[in-house]
């Protein structure tokens, strides 16, 4: 809301000096309404679930199925990679499995004819037909078989596992959808190459319901503490200028965002989408509302900012010990946690200070809970102070003007 502003000519003294000449002010009203602390923050769009889908294994693009957009369901097929040498290499897997099976069915057998060999010897020894040197010479060939029974045994599993690794390999080779969603990226063409020996290459990224949105906003550290989950958040986006968005804050995460040593914090704010109007990406322009009143005094900021130059302060009589305010930032940290400022106020023509305790702002217009004021009251936020005995306008000084303080003439 925009304040028309009147200047009034007040003086002070006789008009023979140029200290005595009059001061014009720039005030403003004090009136009744409501008022609305907001934190404002920028933030990107993006789906819920994110999944990049990339190769466990190398080789050429046979056929590619899917493109931008496409709706694609859990298990479909997205990419075909060429499979000749898996197929190859399984092939040889499974020959390298039927060797090892052979090799353990002809040392199964050496193992039996050693032990009726051994049986034998051992029934000739009782007999003391064969010496005990023959006999264990019998009893050693025994389990020198049952050794080699074992290692055949275990190259016949390493056999198996080796056709158990071709064949998922083989399986690696049809790229499928890992969820339902939507395709939104596609890195991949037929005929491309991609090689898998460092790092998985990413071929697709699937979002997985584009109908549910999060919206992640980059909280300041001076406002995150007067957010909480559960707040309503609305937004907008350059795409739709007319058009306010609306979400709920999931979560504030504790992690801090430092770029160029500005701390941030992580606001995640659900956003619904059913008409699938927001996209990934998608830059927001984020409105949270911490904190409301309905009908309460509100004073402009402009009046808080302003710092009367010596030469009011010497006219007015104010001490100027009383005049130390600091310049603090208007929007409180605690809605219910008033503080004291001092603010100018012109009563019957003559400019006095008043310390008021304020409350909430919405960055225009600022809470006040003093009964010293009403509406209607006129505060001071500029002041114009002659110079020279021609009374020639002058320029503002540096940071003068705007609520700061004093122009001169």
């Amino acid at each position: 809301m925009k304040w028309p502003a009147a200047v009034l000519m007040i003086t002070l003294g006789c008009a023979d000096k140029a200290e005595d000449k009059p001061l014009q002010f720039t005030t403003l009203a004090v009136d009744e309404g409501a008022i609305t602390a907001r934190v404002t923050a920028s933030g990107t769009l993006s789906p819920v679930i994110n999944v990049q889908v990339g190769s466990q294994v190398s080789g050429r693009i046979a056929a590619v199925e899917v493109d931008f957009n496409s709706a694609v369901q859990k298990g479909q097929v997205l990419a075909r990679i060429d499979s000749r040498l898996f197929d190859a290499a399984l092939a040889q897997a499974r020959a390298g499995l039927a060797l090892a099976k052979a090799n353990l069915t002809r040392s199964q057998v050496d193992a039996a004819h050693a032990q009726r060999t051994f049986e034998r010897t051992d029934l000739q020894f009782q007999r003391g037909v064969l010496t005990a040197m023959e006999r264990e010479n019998a009893l050693a060939a025994t389990e020198t078989t049952r050794a080699v029974v074992l290692a055949s045994a275990a190259n016949v599993a390493q056999a198996q596992a080796m056709v158990h690794q071709a064949e998922i390999n083989l399986a690696y080779a049809i790229i499928r959808a890992p969820l339902d969603g939507t395709v939104i990226s596609r890195a991949v063409d037929v005929g491309q190459t991609v090689a898998a020996s460092f790092q998985s290459p990413v071929l697709f990224t699937i979002a997985g319901n584009l109908q549910s949105m999060q919206l992640d906003a980059n909280v300041s550290e001076a406002d995150v503490g007067k957010l909480t989950a559960g707040m309503p958040a609305r937004f907008t986006v350059d795409a739709y200028p007319g058009r306010t968005f609306e979400g709920t804050v999931r979560q504030i995460r504790n992690a801090p965002l430092i770029v160029q040593n500005v701390v941030t914090y992580d606001a995640v704010i659900d956003v619904p989408n059913k008409d699938l109007a927001l996209r990934p990406g998608m830059t927001a322009t984020v409105s949270l509302v911490h904190a409301e009143r309905e009908t309460v005094l509100r004073i402009p900021n402009a009046a808080l900012r302003f710092r009367p130059p010596p030469e009011m302060i010497k006219r007015a009589g104010a001490p100027s010990g009383g005049l130390a305010v600091k310049e603090a930032a208007i929007t409180l940290k605690a809605a219910d946690a008033p503080v004291r400022r001092t603010v100018w106020i012109l009563r019957n023509g003559e400019p006095s200070q008043l310390s008021v305790s304020v409350g909430i702002s919405d960055g225009t217009m600022t809470e006040v809970r003093s009964a010293e004021l009403h509406a209607g009251d006129t505060l001071i936020t500029d002041v114009i102070v002659p110079k020279g005995p021609a009374g020639i306008p002058g320029l503002s000084p540096p940071g003068g003007g705007g609520g700061r303080g004093r122009r001169t003439l």
